[in-house]
């Protein structure tokens, strides 16, 4: 979708069309940008920023505070419209989803219409098209009626990126917004973004392209051609996913939004109020979110086993680092513990404005056992179990660690 958020404000506030707009988190602390208009980006204003740079780039920025139960609303309507289509949509964001025309092999044969495609709908494609480039000509009429229909459903505007896998079509709906339709082959998407530089590439953020240009590459071509020993030795798993991104080849297979989509991670993060230097408070900010990770992580049934720990400092370097413990377990205790060891080893004392906390490696708990602190510790299970009890009746705030307290 097409500055999703801020398109979905100026839809209800026909008043707030044709001005620089974004749409921000609470107003009251440091938030940032969430979503801008392309009046806005005119001055620079991009998702990430903060709202007082937003501001400073554009004096007349009108900023609203986000509506998450709106969002939502209409993001399920989006979906709806698309599953006229096809059976096989994958939600993919709040404004984003996957589709594979394949699980609708008459609409690119041209045989039959579906609600809310129009006669046009890749009628030339003739008896089946077979090579990619037929494929992708017989898909541009479907694409078109898609955005006719999300446009007749929502009156709001989207762009589609087309290709032969997952990864080649979200590169290529980055090429012409806002309502643009690119269709790429592999052949076209290489022509196109090979001598694009590394940063272009979806994934990448400036650390790898920091440390890839050490390696002499800079461009997509360059790490497309570069040996994968060689990135596999420097980057590990990613370095294969790099090249193959660089390369237009994905295997993933589009998850049909009724198989749902894996979780891979749970994670909450805080914004401070103001930046803050000592430990003592950092630690408390740190003890609440592990509380909320493992909290979540009861409820919807998972047990974990990397914890990581996101820190973003007052001049805006974001560092990540993450450890994996032996066994899986979903207990705030050793989330609490292990993210405060990485604090404490990666910290430098420089003032922090954002601090998160994570956990991946996720797996079903009725799929795993539990881990072994809760066959010897049986009274810490209950005490647990109790607390959620608590929680789930009196709310969250019901029950409140001490140590998170400020």
């Amino acid at each position: 979708m097409d500055a999703f958020f801020a398109s979905v404000e100026e839809k209800m506030n026909p008043r707030l069309a044709g001005h620089p707009l974004a749409v921000g988190g609470d107003l009251k602390r440091r938030g940032v940008v969430s979503s801008a208009n392309y009046e806005a980006r005119t001055f620079g204003v991009r998702a990430g920023m903060p709202n007082a740079e937003a501001l400073r780039l554009c004096p007349d920025l009108t900023l609203v505070e986000g509506n998450p139960q709106k969002y939502v609303h209409i993001s399920l309507q989006i979906l709806e419209v698309l599953k006229d289509f096809t059976p096989i949509v994958e939600p993919f964001s709040i404004d984003e989803a996957f589709l594979d025309l394949t699980g609708a092999p008459r609409l690119l044969q041209g045989k039959t219409k579906s609600k809310g495609v129009g006669a046009d709908a890749s009628a030339r494609a003739g008896a089946g098209p077979r090579t990619p480039e037929e494929l992708l000509d017989a898909a541009i009429p479907v694409a078109r009626a898609i955005q006719r229909a999300i446009h007749r459903r929502t009156d709001l505007t989207a762009t589609i990126g087309m290709g032969p896998n997952k990864y080649i079509a979200k590169m290529a709906s980055g090429v012409e917004k806002p309502r643009g339709l690119t269709p790429l082959t592999q052949e076209g998407y290489r022509r196109y973004f090979w001598p694009r530089g590394v940063q272009d590439l979806w994934g990448i953020g400036e650390k790898t392209r920091i440390a890839l240009e050490k390696l002499g590459i800079s461009t997509i071509g360059q790490l497309a051609h570069f040996p994968k020993e060689f990135l596999t030795y420097h980057f590990g798993l990613n370095g294969d996913r790099m090249r193959d991104a660089a390369l237009g080849e994905d295997e993933g297979e589009v998850i049909p939004y009724y198989r749902g989509v894996p979780v891979k991670s749970m994670g909450h993060e805080f914004t401070l109020s103001h930046d803050v230097d000592s430990r003592e408070r950092i630690g408390a900010h740190l003890l609440r979110l592990s509380d909320q990770v493992g909290r979540r992580m009861r409820q919807d049934g998972y047990l974990g086993r990397i914890v990581s720990v996101k820190l973003r400092d007052s001049q805006f370097r974001t560092t990540i680092r993450q450890r994996a413990l032996p066994y899986l377990m979903n207990d705030e205790s050793l989330i609490h513990k292990t993210s405060s060891a990485l604090l404490d080893e990666n910290w430098d004392g420089r003032p922090l404005r954002l601090i998160g906390v994570s956990v991946s490696g996720l797996v079903a708990s009725g799929n795993a056992a539990q881990p072994s602190l809760f066959d010897a510790d049986e009274r810490r299970r209950k005490m647990i179990e109790a607390v959620d009890s608590l929680r789930d009746r009196f709310g969250d705030t019901a029950l409140v660690r001490a140590g998170a307290i400020e």
